[in-house]
């Protein structure tokens, strides 16, 4: 986006920025839940969120992941969601799916086409800070690695074709007019 933080692009139809209105729906979708955020966080000092640096940083959004779980494991929670920071359309009613439907998978993800989102996913700390130590150890630094490391115990979140389309992310300038 030409240098500008994507969660600070203005929702469609909103005055809040992507990142304030998924934090607004997370929190009416999970209101107990402990929000994080990871990565490069200074654009959003301003929301007052708690701030995780990668684990490690230079290796792309592993190291936000290893991080979020790492946090996640000192906190006693069982599992973790990661959610990327562009998602103009999230909703509460996914996310309570995405938090609540089947609770013994080690991965749950969005599937869009036929590439597994890592960053729409719940995560299983215990489990998947293993698969995310392996694939570290092998410098193999894709989500997908990890993902392909929790086998068989991923499940898809199964949606309808209207709920499929609130899962566009925003990559480019081109997509904000759709």
């Amino acid at each position: 986006m030409g240098g500008f933080p994507k969660g600070n692009l203005k929702a469609p139809g909103s005055e809040l920025t992507l990142l304030e209105r998924s934090l607004r729906e997370i929190r009416e979708a999970a209101p107990d839940a402990e929000i994080v955020l990871v990565g490069s966080s200074a654009p959003y000092a301003s929301l007052s969120c708690p701030a995780l640096a990668d684990q490690p940083a230079g290796v792309g959004p592993i190291g936000g992941l290893k991080a979020l779980l790492d946090h996640a494991a000192v906190c006693g929670k069982s599992y973790a969601l990661a959610l990327a920071c562009d998602l103009p359309r999230l909703n509460r009613e996914l996310l309570r799916r995405l938090v609540n439907e089947q609770p013994a998978a080690l991965a749950l993800v969005i599937q869009q086409g036929t590439v597994r989102n890592p960053l729409i996913a719940r995560y299983a700390v215990a489990a998947s800070r293993a698969a995310v130590g392996r694939s570290l150890a092998a410098n193999r630094y894709s989500l997908q690695a990890v993902l392909d490391q929790l086998e068989p115990g991923i499940a898809t979140l199964t949606l309808s074709p209207a709920e499929a389309a609130l899962f566009d992310d925003w990559d480019s300038p081109s997509d904000l007019e759709r």
